[in-house]
């Protein structure tokens, strides 16, 4: 399971922050729980966003983000975020503004 240690940890510390979570392996990398949902991940060296249908196609059309096509095909509400748009603070915190508006919006589990 690769994923980068160094965003994970800027990952965590911008998160603790803002809420409670928990982290899990899945998708070949690391992912972040929030009130039970998955909030985004890292696989690699790219952040794994999701930001959900509704602002899916705007986030799509951000600098530095792509389809996220793990199983061969595009899921939609998820972005891969490449390393690029991630050097900056507030690049992280952009990311992970859509990605916590997301999982807000659900149900806690």
């Amino acid at each position: 399971m690769a994923y980068d240690l160094e965003l994970a940890e800027k990952i965590r510390q911008a998160l603790a922050s803002q809420v409670e979570f928990s982290e899990r392996k899945m998708f070949g990398g690391l992912c972040f729980m929030v009130a039970g949902h998955m909030c985004c991940g890292i696989v690699d060296k790219q952040l794994m966003a999701r930001v959900g249908p509704n602002q899916y196609q705007d986030c799509l059309h951000l600098e530095f983000a792509s389809e996220m096509t793990f199983t061969g095909k595009p899921m939609k509400g998820m972005i891969y975020v490449s390393p690029e748009g991630l050097l900056e603070p507030k690049q992280r915190e952009q990311w992970l503004q859509y990605c916590l508006n997301f999982v807000h919006s659900l149900p806690p589990k």
